[in-house]
């Protein structure tokens, strides 16, 4: 095991659904922006291509801070072996929610834990399977304008009102879906010798 109690830890995202989820485990720790290009490459599957931009976020930021404990996360929404990612916009959002409709998506929520110095990498991969409803474009017209989700993927917010559009979620790792899975996020942090609840103890170790 590694032990890496006394590093720094970071989040590397500036994902502000992230940064609330990883304050839930009462541990101290900072943001920085990976700065990394989210484009799939030819032929690139949603698997694939959270996996490498998870693993590419927390490197990135890790080559800034060798010394740190650095965490990197991607979603994609993965619709029939096809990648969703983030709307931008409206009408980009409305042609994903009638794409979804009724079918059942897959978010494949990937993770990644580095301390360069150490030479610790652990990953993993968190699968969540939705189930839309079959949606109106009443439906979908009010809620964008209601939540305007533009920066999640999937054009959904299943934390707030995004639960009416669907009918259920399966999975192992209740925050994965909104974009952080702590359960396996704990996981690492044991495996690189971060002992979570003593921290919680002692916040400002």
């Amino acid at each position: 095991m590694h032990s890496l109690p006394n590093r720094k830890l970071i989040l590397g995202s500036t994902s502000v659904y992230r940064r609330e989820l990883l304050g839930r485990l009462r541990i101290p720790f900072s943001v920085e922006s990976p700065h990394v290009d989210e484009a799939a490459r030819p032929g690139e599957t949603p698997v694939a291509l959270a996996q490498r931009l998870a693993l590419a976020k927390a490197r990135a930021v890790a080559e800034r801070f060798p010394d740190a404990v650095v965490i990197g996360s991607d979603q994609v929404a993965d619709l029939d072996g096809v990648a969703l990612g983030k709307p931008g916009e409206h009408a980009r959002a409305v042609l994903q929610l009638r794409q979804m409709s009724g079918k059942v998506v897959i978010f494949q929520t990937a993770l990644a834990v580095v301390c360069l110095e150490s030479g610790f990498c652990q990953e993993a991969l968190a699968p969540v399977q939705v189930k839309f409803r079959d949606l109106s474009d009443s439906e979908i017209e009010n809620y964008l304008q209601a939540e305007k989700p533009y920066d999640c993927a999937g054009s959904a917010k299943s934390e707030g009102l995004g639960i009416a559009l669907l009918e259920r979620i399966e999975n192992d790792d209740p925050t994965a879906l909104i974009g952080l899975p702590l359960i396996r996020t704990a996981a690492l942090l044991r495996a690189a010798g971060i002992d979570l609840l003593a921290n919680a103890l002692n916040p400002k170790a």
